[in-house]
């Protein structure tokens, strides 16, 4: 069990820094941003599987299986004395893996229902303050001048405009928006935003974890970019991200939390489609 415990570790480690910060660099995900948002999820969920088993194989070792640590243990619990074999370190690898693994879960449990409760209230705020647009279903404009657009996930889904962007956009450009905006919806971005943003709020001093919610959302964004070109094309889509700029959330959920967009992540969107602008 030692063996297996320096091989999950091993794999922990590589999981947790060299291979996500050389996929955050690689030019690649930009040309496949569904085979990388895949890979994402795959890094975050082996890693976090592996550092735990990691722990736990490690901590059992001295019964030779996880089954006979949890019958030697669970009895010394109530009854005592600790087994032979079991030291220190051995306890703590235990209780550290199992403290982990409740962390982990509890930080998804609480982002999950903090996302549910703004959604709800965004939700409630549409219906009370938003128009619908003849011809476009679930989808409100709310009076506001600066042009943002954005999605509101859940049983009810809606697409969100404010006058401002109406008003600024071009036909084709606003269905560009429109597009983008519901093929976050049917994908459901909102799920993997969701999962990267609890890992990251339960480990904030783990580098890797803002480099992973940030990356994941880019992606995100591209995926929605991609749903709109197939629908209007790109000059369409190129025009309408100029336009709006970087003025809404990447995945735009109105969620507490998540990643700001920026400059950088604009160019990273503009790049991929076609330089011409009319």
């Amino acid at each position: 069990m030692l063996v297996a415990a320096v091989l999950l570790g091993i794999l922990a480690f590589a999981l947790a820094w060299p291979v996500p910060v050389a996929l955050a660099r690689a030019a690649w995900p930009s040309r496949s941003p569904a085979l990388a948002l895949a890979l994402w999820q795959a890094i975050a969920v082996a890693g976090g599987v592996s550092m735990i088993g990691s722990l736990l194989l490690f901590g059992a070792a001295p019964a030779g299986s996880l089954f006979g640590a949890w019958t030697a243990l669970v009895p010394a619990i109530f009854a005592g004395p600790i087994p032979a074999g079991f030291g220190v370190v051995q306890l703590a690898a235990l209780t550290l893996a199992a403290g982990l693994a409740v962390h982990l879960a509890l930080n998804l449990a609480v982002t999950a229902v903090r996302a549910e409760r703004e959604r709800r209230r965004q939700h409630h705020l549409i219906a009370l303050l938003g128009d619908p647009i003849p011809g476009q279903p679930r989808t409100r404009v709310l009076a506001h001048p600066v042009p943002l657009a954005y999605c509101v996930p859940g049983i009810r889904t809606a697409t969100v405009l404010t006058d401002g962007l109406v008003e600024t956009l071009r036909a084709d450009e606003l269905a560009a928006v429109i597009a983008h905006e519901r093929t976050h919806l049917d994908q459901l971005h909102h799920l993997v935003l969701l999962a990267f943003r609890a890992w990251h709020s339960a480990l904030p001093w783990f580098p890797i974890a803002n480099r992973a919610e940030r990356a994941v959302a880019q992606l995100t964004e591209m995926l929605a970019d991609d749903g709109a070109r197939h629908a209007t094309g790109d000059d369409s889509v190129r025009r309408a991200i100029i336009q709006v700029g970087s003025g809404g959330e990447p995945g735009a959920y109105a969620d507490a939390g998540g990643v700001s967009p920026d400059l950088a992540m604009l160019e990273a969107r503009l790049a991929r489609l076609a330089p011409s602008v009319s």
